[in-house]
């Protein structure tokens, strides 16, 4: 059962700021487990891995926060669709004073291959409607970390925005699947050694990845 969140928070005390890890996607049955959902899958997966519960509503926004590593971490999945994401993240963000250096937001990403990985501490858009919606509630800011998540190109000619809404195949999922836990490490070690720090090595490892996969077929 979802609850509304109090407006007391676990962060009001003298401790460093939280981190926000946002994944973002579309709510409802309809698009569970597609490809443009794997930034639900993302945070779902985290959430799981340290027991971290998201029965809240907060800010337009399915919302879980608790402690990792004795480092405070807020979780949310924007219920906005992901053409509004900005409607959630936004106020998000300003109701917790965060700056935007503390700010992860989980997405999928054609151009990276499928179940591939990068973390990057800022960056455009790319034409992702969803990372749009927030850099406009930002203000135009774009100073905020992202987890980009490799879902592939769409064959042929297929329409793109048909592509994002179809579930992955057996071979795609498996590369997901396996995507997962090394996501989870590296939002991990971004609250033990830091963003540059975990970028710099996490990024390393994902090269390698990268060119082993990138020629492989989904």
């Amino acid at each position: 059962m979802l609850s509304r969140i109090p407006n007391c928070c676990f962060c009001t005390a003298a401790t460093a700021h939280p981190w926000l890890f946002v994944g973002l996607g579309n709510p409802g049955e309809k698009f569970k487990e597609t490809r443009h959902n794997v930034g639900f899958q993302m945070i779902d997966a985290f959430a799981e891995s340290q027991e971290l519960p998201m029965n809240r509503v907060h800010c337009k926004a399915l919302f879980g926060e608790g402690y990792v590593l004795e480092a405070p971490v807020l979780l949310a999945k924007p219920q906005t669709y992901m053409n509004l994401s900005g409607e959630s993240v936004g106020p998000l963000a300003a109701y917790y004073k965060l700056p935007l250096n503390r700010v992860v937001v989980l997405y999928d990403d054609m151009d990276l291959p499928c179940g591939v990985l990068r973390l990057q501490p800022k960056g455009g858009h790319f034409s992702h409607n969803g990372l749009k919606s927030v850099i406009y509630h930002f203000r135009g800011n774009r100073e905020f970390a992202r987890l980009r998540i490799g879902i592939g190109r769409p064959p042929g000619q297929m329409d793109p925005k048909a592509f994002l809404l179809q579930r992955f195949n057996a071979t795609a999922q498996g590369r997901i699947d396996a995507a997962l836990p090394e996501g989870v490490a590296a939002l991990k070690s971004v609250l033990s050694k830091g963003l540059t720090e975990t970028a710099r090595l996490f990024n390393q490892q994902q090269k390698y990845k990268h060119i082993r996969l990138q020629t492989l077929p989904t």
